[in-house]
């Protein structure tokens, strides 16, 4: 199984992004108890899904960043704060 590629995490709308990011957590924690209770089998699960959760965060940040620089200039020009 390879590793998941970042250009799939960006295809994904706000929504479906929020609800991967759950998924992910969740299936996290899921092979963590599986490991705790020695039923794990495949324990490169756990790096596949770190470096999804990664990239998912790393997109979601991505986008927080663009909609606050997109809505900080017109807050703090010139022209908005005289009227």
């Amino acid at each position: 199984m390879p590793l998941p590629k970042i250009e799939d995490a960006r295809k994904l709308s706000d929504r479906e992004l929020n609800d991967e990011i759950l998924a992910a957590k969740k299936e996290l924690f899921d092979l963590r108890l599986q490991q705790a209770t020695r039923r794990l089998e495949k324990p490169h699960q756990f790096k596949h899904l770190r470096h999804k959760i990664a990239q998912l965060m790393t997109v979601e940040g991505e986008r927080k960043r663009e909609a606050a620089k997109d809505s900080s200039p017109a807050a703090t020009t010139p022209e908005a704060e005289e009227e």
